[in-house]
């Protein structure tokens, strides 16, 4: 492969890195080569829309993880960059202005001391020496020491490792030769501890970077309780702002070759389970779960809770806390101010009123009184009404 048949096929890789509803785009590079690079629409931590370069520095690994397409020994084309060789290919992409931001991660070769130091070598030079002051989400490797985990937070918007696995006996049946504490949850540890102790000066343009795992989701024979019950741990104890489910998806010549995919309803119910513990107060003890300790697959866990709590003894919206409208479905944070603003000027007693604070009445009417009614008069001739 040259150059840039080398550079597309490493971002090309990485569909398998795919997060929640994400969406890409086709960039052909060289009609003649038929080369395309693809670029996923994103957000920045502060919600920023970019255009965002997935790729690795290298495919080769030496890893031999049970799902993982670069497995050691799978025979596959590999491909490498040296970080200055990537640093120039990628500061043209940028300047251009076809891509805002950069995802850089690496399959481990020589140790994660080794690996890790290329991708931050790769990060100064876009960095300090090529003037990239475009959005980086930079990878922590397995086996990466503190210093290179400082030095990674001092270049990058934002940072993660892989957990791959709720804990440790999971990650045993993935990845056996992959150490969960010392090697992948160590480094998550040290991004909060440093957050915690050094100013935040230290870090890119003034600020400590946002810190992400990814969990793969039906390898192990994980529970969703197991899940969220690592999911909550780490936003209430490690403050990382999302933890990302990745689908399995069978890899031919790889020892989970057979094993089925799973359910992208599960995906999509663990989501909305995770916002749940990270942003409406819940706790794992108030998710309903079955007795295969999984999340039932027909309802969304907020609608879940209600109709255990609400359906029969709905809230009062004019006197409900906080705390009580967060659980009520069809209402978020953003609903939830704009209600205790309008109570301070009137009374709430039509779901008219409602709908023109952005609340989605459809959803939240079954479970709430306004002025000590229930609202299903109302809800019934609203439906006929234009969405």
């Amino acid at each position: 492969m040259d150059t840039l048949e080398r550079f597309c096929h490493l971002a090309n890789e990485m569909d398998w890195e795919l997060e929640e509803e994400q969406t890409s785009s086709t960039l052909k590079l060289d009609s003649k080569k038929e080369t395309h690079l693809v670029l996923y629409s994103a957000q920045t931590p502060h919600g920023k829309p970019l255009r965002l370069l997935k790729t690795l520095l290298s495919s080769a690994c030496e890893r031999d993880c049970f799902y993982c397409p670069f497995r050691a020994g799978r025979d596959k084309p590999r491909a490498t960059f040296h970080p200055e060789e990537f640093a120039r290919l990628f500061i043209q992409l940028y300047q251009a202005g076809l891509a805002d931001g950069l995802f850089l991660s690496s399959g481990l070769a020589g140790g994660g001391v080794r690996t890790q130091d290329k991708l931050l070598d790769t990060a100064d030079i876009l960095r300090n020496k090529l003037g990239f002051h475009g959005y980086l989400h930079l990878k922590l490797v397995p086996g990466a020491e503190k210093d290179q985990v400082l030095r990674a937070m001092q270049l990058a918007d934002r940072v993660s490792i892989n957990l791959e696995a709720p804990n440790a006996e999971r990650l045993s049946r993935l990845a056996p030769h992959k150490g969960f504490f010392d090697e992948i949850l160590q480094p998550l540890q040290w991004v909060e501890q440093i957050r915690r102790t050094l100013p935040p000066q230290q870090g890119w343009q003034g600020r400590w970077p946002s810190a992400v795992t990814q969990l793969v989701l039906g390898a192990a024979g994980e529970s969703d309780r197991e899940i969220l019950q690592t999911s909550a741990w780490l936003f209430r104890s490690l403050k990382l702002s999302r933890t990302y489910y990745s689908p399995f998806r069978p890899v031919p010549d790889t020892p989970l070759e057979n094993h089925p995919p799973v359910n992208l309803v599960r995906q999509r119910r663990l989501y909305q389970a995770s916002f749940l513990l990270r942003d409406y107060g819940f706790r794992l003890s108030d998710l309903t779960f079955g007795n295969d300790s999984n999340l039932p697959l027909e309802v969304d866990p907020k609608k879940a809770y209600a109709e255990r709590y609400f359906r029969e003894t709905p809230i009062e919206i004019n006197r409900a806390t906080p705390q009580q409208l967060l659980r009520v479905p069809g209402i978020g944070p953003q609903g939830v101010q704009r209600i205790l603003q309008a109570r301070q000027h009137t009374r709430l007693t039509d779901l008219s009123q409602l709908r023109k604070l952005g609340i989605e009445t459809q959803r939240a009417a079954p479970y709430l009184l306004l002025n000590g009614r229930r609202p299903g008069r109302q809800l019934s001739f609203e439906s006929i009404l234009p969405q």
